[in-house]
């Protein structure tokens, strides 16, 4: 079984932190989101998988390459403008399907199904169950749903007693939701789906082509999923993410060794015996935390990060290669790579730094501020 990761798209949500990175490349827990998508369609046996690219492209092909080191084959539909979500998958139909279209060993009503998935969402479905009970059903297209708390957030789904889907409702004010169930993104086909997606202009599944399956009367299903999932396409729910996976929630095993209950410290890392790790917290590789610094609660910390002493980082997501000096504080933040903050420096909360920044001895930027890449920022108070 194949399946493709919409990975084109800008990630104009996320930014600053996708001027210089496609939103799949952006790491959760120090890894790209696309690779933990990678993980888990492997974990259920799909190891053929297509990415369709258009933003910064090189990012993605530099690091996954063919796809071996990541114990699948990965190919790569590269669009010249973006087709939104069904166009961009219409392209990369032949990759989908096999050099015949449906494969030449493929018979029965299910032959050549395969499964759609975002990019930039974090999730531990159960893809098997997903595609079993799409194949139950001799679906044409099945969307995975999950329950939400708001859904004036999301595509909700309406649909009758046996999955069947009746409707949908795009970010519906809450007393006038006739579901709580989410359309997640994570798809199942048949080939046939392609039938329904026109070659020209630009379409989308939930704007053009599922409303379309609805008018047509085909078998088009949703299934509640009872696993983890979230949207990380925005700033905010990238650090809910980041929380749910240090709270355990996520479903998400760790790397490194969990020195104590909550506490993650890869290898080659330096902790001065002074330090104090709050739990819970997650520490990369090759990190140096100083005399008296202070990591955590609710931190990440990327690779080959400096630390200085006394320096404070809680409730905060660093990135690779970034210096934070003596005493400076991080506070429910995000910091980029390759960033320098010197001593004494002070994030507010909700500020993202962009990557290669320099912020200066005793600088202040305080809450909600989001800095562009590059930049440098002198000292004297930086205000929202």
């Amino acid at each position: 079984m194949r399946a493709m990761i919409m990975a084109a798209g800008v990630g104009s949500r996320l930014e600053p932190l996708t001027i210089n990175v496609p939103k799949p490349m952006v790491p959760v827990v120090n890894k790209p989101a696309m690779e933990h998508i990678i993980a888990l369609l492997r974990q259920h046996g799909i190891t053929e998988v297509v990415a369709n690219l258009w933003y910064l492209p090189e990012h993605i092909e530099g690091y996954f390459g063919n796809g071996c080191d990541f114990g699948i084959k990965l190919s790569y539909s590269r669009e010249e403008r973006l087709r939104g979500t069904a166009g961009g998958m219409l392209a990369a139909k032949d990759l989908l399907l096999g050099d015949d279209g449906l494969g030449a060993t493929c018979k029965g009503p299910t032959s050549g199904t395969f499964v759609l998935m975002a990019g930039d969402a974090l999730t531990s479905v159960n893809l098997t169950r997903l595609i079993e009970f799409h194949k139950s059903r001799n679906a044409l297209a099945t969307i995975g749903l999950k329950r939400v708390d708001d859904v004036s957030g999301f595509g909700i789904v309406v649909t009758d007693e046996d999955g069947r889907i009746l409707r949908f409702q795009e970010k519906p004010r809450p007393p006038e939701a006739d579901s709580d169930l989410a359309n997640t993104m994570i798809y199942v086909f048949q080939p046939e789906i392609f039938e329904y997606i026109p070659s020209c202009g630009t379409s989308d599944f939930g704007r053009d082509i599922f409303p379309l399956l609805i008018r047509e009367g085909v078998p088009f299903y949703g299934l509640a999923l009872d696993e983890y999932w979230c949207d990380i396409g925005t700033l905010a729910k990238y650090h809910v993410a980041h929380r749910d996976i240090l709270n355990g929630k996520a479903g998400l095993a760790l790397p490194g060794e969990e020195v104590r209950q909550g506490i993650f410290v890869c290898e080659g890392t330096e902790l001065h015996h002074n330090a104090t790790l709050r739990a819970p917290v997650f520490i990369g590789e090759h990190v140096t935390i100083g005399k008296d610094a202070t990591i955590g609660p609710y931190s990440v910390i990327g690779d080959r990060c400096e630390i200085g002493e006394r320096a404070i980082v809680s409730g905060s997501i660093v990135w690779n290669n970034t210096t934070v000096g003596r005493g400076a504080n991080l506070a429910d933040c995000v910091v980029g790579s390759d960033c320098y903050l010197a001593d004494r420096a002070s994030l507010g909360e909700g500020v993202v730094l962009s990557d290669e920044c320099v912020v200066e001895e005793d600088s202040v930027i305080k809450r909600n501020v989001r800095i562009d890449p590059g930049r440098i920022v002198k000292r004297k108070v930086a205000k929202g």
